[in-house]
């Protein structure tokens, strides 16, 4: 062989050598820690149980006689070594499940285990009606509706077929599958206070808790937290409904290109108790503050102009609630799902420091 060649060969075997041992230092570096569990389990919470009327005759089965247990949550549980005293309960928003939570659609951690690191137990929901809670009282009918391109503006990954210029979403084709498939229908009629009365009874069996909220399930969460005082704090990622006033301080409506707003009303008392405990709601980027004919972005802009309305009332009331809109405070390109985001490291950090300060940690 000719020197030359020989020389090439050698360089080139060396040079691959070292890419592959670079590589496999990277992906070692990467790599997170194991995480180290206690404890795990799941269980239905909460629910009725139906009874028609009549016998049931075991050879010739009818509805006659039987049961349906139905309208509870599922849970899965995680406790992680040495546990903090105040587990975190996740409830996810509409079309979703309590996959919203674990693996995020490129495959990284979710909030899920990402506070299990931090020292919490965590519980993830499916709410009432829906994923693995799919029992229901209630008929509906399902429908097999195409509308992959509506949640890609809705939830704000940019305007079909375009992302958004600086989205904190992994934009292979793989995340974006696996996006779309999270999204589930309900299996019956969705109903706050059905979601509300199973978070609290949930609860009730883990005593005193945090509540984590995402869109939709910022209704049902305040409704949880008024049912409940075990209720200690709550982080809501972008409430979408449910925004819950006084009587006497419902605000005026809200009209967008995407529909109306509306604020809903409760009791006066009922409304205080939700002065009693630190509450924060945090809104990501890509939405404006004034109105435009873009539908999928100013269906955000009254949200966040009604959830500082929100904040307002509770804060007069006597309340410690917060509104953070990440864009001002540097952090730019949240979709709807901040916790599954790019940086949902980062988003999490933040709301690790809001926990410590208000002693809920």
């Amino acid at each position: 062989m000719p020197r030359t060649l020989a020389k090439t060969l050698s360089v080139l075997a060396f040079s691959t050598a070292l890419a592959i041992t670079s590589m496999a230092f990277a992906q070692s570096a990467s790599k997170p820690e194991p995480l180290v569990i206690q404890d795990q389990g799941s269980f239905a919470v909460g629910g009725t149980v139906s009874q028609t009327a009549g016998t049931y005759n075991n050879n010739a089965p009818t509805a006659e006689g039987q049961s349906l247990h139905g309208d509870h949550a599922y849970v899965f549980y995680q406790v992680p070594q040495d546990p903090k005293p105040l587990p975190i309960i996740m409830l996810h928003g509409a079309f979703q499940s309590g996959r919203s939570w674990e693996t995020t659609p490129d495959g990284r951690e979710g909030f899920q285990s990402i506070f299990l690191r931090k020292g919490f137990s965590t519980y993830i929901v499916d709410q009432p009606r829906r994923g693995r809670a799919g029992n229901s009282t209630v008929a509906t009918t399902i429908e097999p509706t195409p509308y992959d391109q509506l949640f890609f503006d809705q939830f704000r990954l940019g305007k079909w077929p375009d992302y958004f210029e600086n989205v904190q979403f992994d934009r292979s084709p793989a995340a974006l599958d696996q996006f779309f498939r999270s999204v589930t229908p309900n299996t019956g009629p969705f109903d706050a206070n059905v979601i509300a009365d199973a978070m609290s009874a949930l609860f009730e069996k883990t005593g005193p808790g945090i509540l984590f909220t995402h869109s939709q399930a910022g209704g049902p969460g305040w409704l949880a937290a008024i049912k409940n005082p075990n209720v200690k704090g709550i982080v809501a990622i972008e409430p979408g409904s449910g925004f819950i006033f006084p009587e006497g301080e419902v605000p005026a409506d809200m009209p967008s290109a995407a529909g109306t707003l509306k604020g809903e009303v409760v009791p006066v008392a009922d409304f205080e108790k939700l002065t009693k405990l630190p509450i924060v709601i945090y809104y990501g980027d890509n939405f404006p503050v004034e109105p435009t004919t873009e539908r999928g972005q100013d269906n955000w802009r009254v949200r966040l102009g009604m959830a500082k309305l929100w904040v307002e009332a509770v804060n007069k009331h006597g309340g410690d609630a917060a509104l953070v809109h990440l864009p001002e405070i540097g952090i730019k390109g949240g979709t709807h799902f901040l916790m599954s985001d790019l940086n949902n490291v980062e988003i999490a950090d933040v709301v690790s420091k809001f926990l410590t300060d208000k002693k809920l940690d």
